[in-house]
């Protein structure tokens, strides 16, 4: 079946979530090479096949509330925020788990069949979940959320590929919200007014904290404006900001696995800029960017940053608002600069 493409023009986000569900996720561990470090991947998540995720046992639908599935974390909040009360929302992915390496279980084909709509990201973010979307035969409606913002172009496997991190600017943030509301109306018109009055007010959120963000990354000296990571989900980010992306060990797609060679390059590469500190992922084992800081004699930062996946309720970061402020907190302390908290009033 043919997968539907968002359209539609920036503008849009949302109010912090205070319940969130339990993540399940495995790690998935690739010792490299002459380096001896094992590298752990996001997790594959291990569940139940009988099992239902949390959320779906939490979200069942009902005669007044038709069921919206959305792949991803984030996807799940930016859509919460929109949808209200007036649809239940069912995410497949979990706090903590990596979109990219996510393997399928049978009990997500059942969570997509009962869908009226589903959001997913795009741009191959979640290639096993797309792969199955397009093969499962369900007849819901389908859009690619990020896929209504201009990618980035990145080189992946000798190829240039849509780069699927938009959300890491707040602009391409709005744009998604904005995407979600459309598709929510398209398929639930009766709804459109509360879809359309909840995307107000999330974007008056969303561009407060794009303004606070671009604040907060003026206040690290420039010379030390540069960005070091596990796998290369920054760009966007870097771009919008103002801080550049210096290097990352994997590309964008943590399927990816680095050498003993480019952990001695990328250390080189941070010796040489003087970058006073690098930063590891949530979804990732740290155990090789701790490698890479030792070797270059950086430090590592003390939080790390979330890249693919919204944390767990009870951390920074447990929605959209609250993974882009821990996020910049991190990266503007690490790198010398002066924080401000984020005030949404």
């Amino acid at each position: 079946m043919q997968l539907t493409r968002a359209v539609t023009n920036p503008m849009t986000l949302g109010k912090m979530r205070s319940q969130r569900r339990k993540p399940w996720s495995a790690w998935i561990i690739g010792v490299v090479g002459a380096c001896g470090v094992a590298l752990v991947g996001c997790g594959s998540g291990e569940r139940q096949t009988g099992d239902l995720p949390e959320n779906a046992k939490e979200e069942q639908p009902t005669e007044e509330r038709p069921t919206v599935v959305v792949t991803t974390t984030i996807l799940a909040d930016l859509t919460e925020d929109v949808a209200g009360d007036e649809v239940a929302v069912t995410g497949i992915l979990q706090p903590g788990d990596d979109p990219h390496v996510y393997e399928p279980v049978p009990q997500d084909t059942v969570t997509l069949e009962r869908a009226r709509l589903i959001f997913y990201n795009g741009y191959n973010l979640e290639p096993a979940l797309i792969r199955m979307i397009e093969a499962s035969g369900v007849k819901a409606t389908k859009v690619a959320i990020a896929e209504a913002v201009t990618p980035l172009q990145m080189d992946y496997d000798g190829q240039r590929v849509p780069d699927p991190h938009v959300w890491g600017d707040v602009k391409n943030a709005i744009a998604m919200v904005e995407a979600i509301r459309e598709g929510l109306s398209e398929q639930f018109p009766e709804d459109a007014a509360v879809f359309q009055d909840n995307a107000g007010e999330a974007i008056v959120t969303l561009k407060k904290l794009d303004t606070w963000v671009q604040a907060q990354i003026a206040t690290i000296p420039e010379e030390q404006r540069k960005l070091v990571t596990t796998h290369d989900a920054f760009q966007y980010y870097a771009q919008a900001y103002g801080v550049p992306v210096l290097g990352s060990l994997i590309g964008i797609s943590t399927e990816e696995q680095p050498s003993a060679q480019t952990v001695s390059q990328l250390a080189d590469v941070i010796r040489k800029a003087q970058v006073p500190s690098i930063f590891a992922e949530t979804t990732i084992n740290p155990a090789l960017i701790k490698t890479v800081a030792e070797e270059a004699g950086v430090e590592l930062a003390p939080h790390e940053l979330y890249a693919d996946a919204l944390g767990e309720a009870d951390s920074r970061g447990a929605s959209y608002v609250e993974m882009i402020v821990a996020n910049t907190e991190t990266i503007v302390t690490a790198l010398g600069g002066g924080f401000t908290p984020f005030a949404n009033n």
